[in-house]
């Protein structure tokens, strides 16, 4: 159940607070102390109080969307929300963390649902991605959510849905997490591991999960899709890769006609089906072999050239820019081919890969940038986090024995004109008895610890958070 933590910094002084999400799932797993709402990996089970016939019959029952809000919180026109990549957000206080308001999307458009890493413009306007499902296929939609003083109400009113691109397999649309976004374009990425609509549709009837319906299949490329955000055109080229799987956009910028795009990559998309309760309760040496198997993630840039016609030529590496080796090549079919080219130096891949990537986001996302910063996964002992320097491919770390920290927040020094001018937050956790969690904090610049907060009471590991001034 989704669990919101707070840490208040003020006058020298760090307070923590935590609050569960009393979203409908919450309250009626409370009710009944057991899941009965069921999850993305979680299938609720029928009560055992039934008859066995009550029990089949619970089978048929519809299944209801989850509204536990468990993975990111956002902003739409000044107001905070938490949401996962269902069709409800929660509005929360963030001051109190109290839970305010449901918000449906389907509402307001015809979408069934929305991601947890929508984009914002300096004016409020926010932009996301969501799927809409029917009897006629399915479609990816580009969102966008006018800024509080332009729109109605308070909530997601003149939401609109800016363009649908169709998926390549309409009966097996492609899981995505995130996407891109420029100064100009949207850039989706529709990648292999796809969701089998008639098994998700069925998994309750099946006795399976939602995620029973989701596969790799690396048998299908990657391809790109980029999106003028201003009018909602869906730019006719067509660019390709080999498959991976990304989760997480680091930045995306334009630059001499192209859309360099980077990302967090793994080359196979079974991580998902790892990440078991049987697995997580291994030990010894059971636990190491599923750890040794996750596949890693390692960030990677791509360029994709926009202006490609008939008279681009063939075989040509279409990348104008000096300072990237990564390659976009015509084929005779039209399609750009493109190969990345890693953001990071040789050897990196004993960190382990990186995750949770995050920028200096205020000032350039969209931009052409220098500096991201991360967390570092592969180590039994602890985790890292890391700040890469995507020109000279140097990187720091900070890591310490049996800690874990949560996803990097980066806040700017005010009025600050050097892109690393601010300070690091990261939840960090440790499994070990007697060892507190803590808030870290971390020169961006140097990577230096400046100071840390420690909480005496259980903290468990998030996946992201964000910094509100006040």
């Amino acid at each position: 159940m989704a669990l919101l933590h707070q840490f208040q910094l003020a006058h020298g002084t760090v307070t923590y607070r935590s609050r569960f999400l009393q979203s409908s799932s919450y309250l009626r797993n409370s009710q009944h102390n057991r899941i009965v709402a069921s999850e993305f990996g979680t299938l609720a089970m029928p009560d055992p109080c039934k008859s066995i016939f009550g029990r089949f019959l619970s089978r048929f029952e519809p299944l209801q969307p989850s509204d536990n809000c468990s993975v990111n919180y956002v902003l739409y026109k000044g107001d905070y929300y938490v949401s996962s990549e269902n069709i409800c957000m929660h509005k929360v206080d963030p001051e109190t963390l109290e839970t305010k308001e449901k918000v449906d999307w389907s509402k307001f458009i015809a979408v069934n649902g929305a991601t947890a890493h929508p984009h914002y413009e300096s004016d409020g306007t926010t932009y996301n991605m969501g799927n809409s499902y029917g009897k006629h296929g399915s479609s990816y939609n580009i969102i966008r959510v006018p800024p509080q003083e332009s729109a109605h109400g308070n909530t997601l009113e003149g939401a609109k849905v800016l363009c649908s691109i169709p998926p390549r397999d309409r009966a097996k649309p492609s899981y995505y997490h995130s996407f891109g976004m420029t100064e100009n374009y949207i850039i989706f990425i529709e990648q292999p591991l796809k969701l089998n609509l008639l098994k998700i549709i069925t998994s309750k009837i099946r006795g399976k999960t939602i995620y029973d319906g989701i596969t790799w299949e690396p048998q299908h490329n990657t391809y790109f899709h980029v999106v003028n955000k201003h009018t909602g055109e869906v730019l006719p080229g067509s660019w390709c890769s080999e498959p991976f799987l990304s989760f997480h956009q680091i930045n995306a910028f334009e630059e001499r006609g192209c859309v360099v795009l980077d990302l967090c990559c793994q080359d196979q998309g079974s991580s998902l089906a790892l990440y078991t309760l049987q697995n997580m309760r291994r030990s010894g040496e059971g636990l190491d072999q599923v750890y040794a198997s996750i596949p890693r993630a390692f960030p990677r840039r791509f360029v994709l050239p926009l202006h490609v016609d008939s008279d681009t030529p063939v075989g040509k590496n279409l990348n104008p820019l000096p300072y990237t080796q990564a390659k976009a090549v015509k084929g005779a079919d039209g399609k750009v081919w493109c190969t990345h080219e890693n953001l990071h130096p040789e050897g990196f891949e004993e960190v382990g890969g990186l995750e949770f990537p995050q920028i200096n986001y205020a000032r350039y996302n969209g931009r052409r940038y220098r500096y991201f910063y991360g967390c570092g996964f592969g180590h039994l002992v602890g985790d890292s986090l890391i700040k890469v320097d995507v020109e000279t491919k140097n990187f720091k770390i900070w890591q310490e024995e049996g800690s874990y920290p949560s996803e990097p927040v980066f806040v700017p020094v005010p009025n600050a004109t050097a892109e690393d001018s601010g300070v690091i937050l990261s939840v960090v956790v440790s499994p070990a008895e007697n060892q507190s969690a803590f808030l870290l904090v971390l020169d961006a610049e140097t990577f230096r610890e400046l100071g840390r907060a420690e909480v005496g009471v259980p903290v468990p590991y998030g996946f992201h958070g964000i910094f509100a001034a006040h």
